[in-house]
């Protein structure tokens, strides 16, 4: 079994400066508290995590790069030591805290979300024998490891989706914070919905602004927004929020004949959302796992990789889950889809 333990006051306190809220990021019990656990008692790689707002256990962003590396971690007999952050967390903080895991000599070391990509291109420098992956972020560093989705591209398909099985004509998108990467999901989202027909309704919302990062973290508002929703006749709400997409899912589930679209991992699978699975039509997932996988076992292998790794629908970076068989009966539609964005006829907007 695996364990997780509580590392020295010293480096709790440490542990204090923090990280930042990302992508599709965060959740847990308190978002306001950075914390760090360890496990593994592997001599081989040493996997340094710097999480997102809420870190593992937010049922979606967050756990899907803890997926990654725990099956690196149970593979290569590593270790790994895991950094979860704060909403309130700075520049300075981010730096730190990836500075705290360089001097303590993990590598690699993953900074989950795009927040972290001036502080990686930053402590990079003043660690170049160190390996580090960037989430949803390109760095200019040359030991860093930049790993993109193609986002818009999986949320078109859940576009499509949500378009054949609407049956007010009028569903919803809520984004956590309206950063240019969440503005990627929606806008291949509504594309996905007016390819597929252009009569149907799409209300965009997102939970807060600017550099208020609270809306990855804050079921509450995603409830109460997808609440909102449904009132004025949305039957289908599809939501890249982080854990708030979890207040969302809860919203639909309570609507006869509404469906939700999860994202990042396949929702419908997460044991914390079982209750809810029954309205959890799709989820987009995006395979952070993956990514994070790739990169430590590059690092293990000797040949770390560099760049931009770009994790896109053809390569099976994106995608829609299964899971339900609710969208068995549109595998057609979908699958022509998929071909038309795979072979370049369709170009998925990553504006709107």
């Amino acid at each position: 079994m695996r364990r997780v333990a509580k590392l020295s006051a010293a480096v709790a306190a440490s542990a204090a400066l923090a990280l930042t809220a990302t992508a599709c990021g965060s959740t847990s019990s308190d978002s306001d508290t950075s914390s760090s656990a360890s496990s593994g008692g592997g001599k081989g790689i040493k996997i340094g995590l710097a999480y997102d707002v809420g870190g593992r256990g937010d049922r979606s962003f967050n756990d899907s790069a803890a997926r990654g590396a725990d099956k690196a971690e149970k593979e290569f007999s590593g270790s790994i030591k895991e950094l979860t952050a704060k909403s309130s967390d700075t520049e300075a903080d981010r730096e730190q805290r990836l500075t705290d895991l360089a001097d303590a000599g993990y590598n690699p070391i993953v900074a989950v979300g795009f927040s972290y990509a001036t502080s990686v291109d930053k402590v990079a420098a003043k660690y170049p024998k160190v390996s580090f992956g960037l989430i949803d972020s390109v760095a200019t560093a040359k030991n860093v490891d930049s790993i993109t989705f193609t986002e818009e591209q999986g949320s078109y398909l859940a576009g499509v989706a949500a378009a054949l099985k609407t049956k007010k004509d009028h569903v919803g998108f809520i984004g956590g914070v309206d950063t240019p990467l969440i503005k990627k999901f929606a806008a291949g989202y509504v594309q996905g919905v007016k390819d597929t027909n252009s009569k149907v309704k799409v209300d965009v919302q997102y939970l807060t602004h600017g550099s208020d990062l609270s809306g990855f973290a804050s079921p509450d508002k995603g409830k109460e927004a997808a609440s909102g929703q449904l009132d004025n006749g949305a039957d289908v709400i599809y939501a890249a929020a982080g854990s708030s997409g979890n207040g969302s899912i809860e919203a639909v589930s309570a609507v006869k004949g509404a469906w939700a679209i999860g994202v990042d991992s396949d929702q419908y699978n997460i044991p914390g959302l079982s209750k809810y699975k029954g309205s959890i039509l799709t989820s987009m997932v995006k395979n952070v796992d993956v990514g994070v996988y790739d990169f430590v076992k590059s690092v293990h292998d000797g040949k770390p990789l560099t760049g931009n790794q770009i994790y896109s629908l053809a390569k099976g970076g994106v995608g829609l889950a299964t899971s339900g068989g609710f969208i068995d009966d549109i595998k057609t539609q979908l699958d022509a889809a998929k071909a038309k964005i795979v072979d370049g006829s369709v170009k998925v907007k990553t504006t709107t």
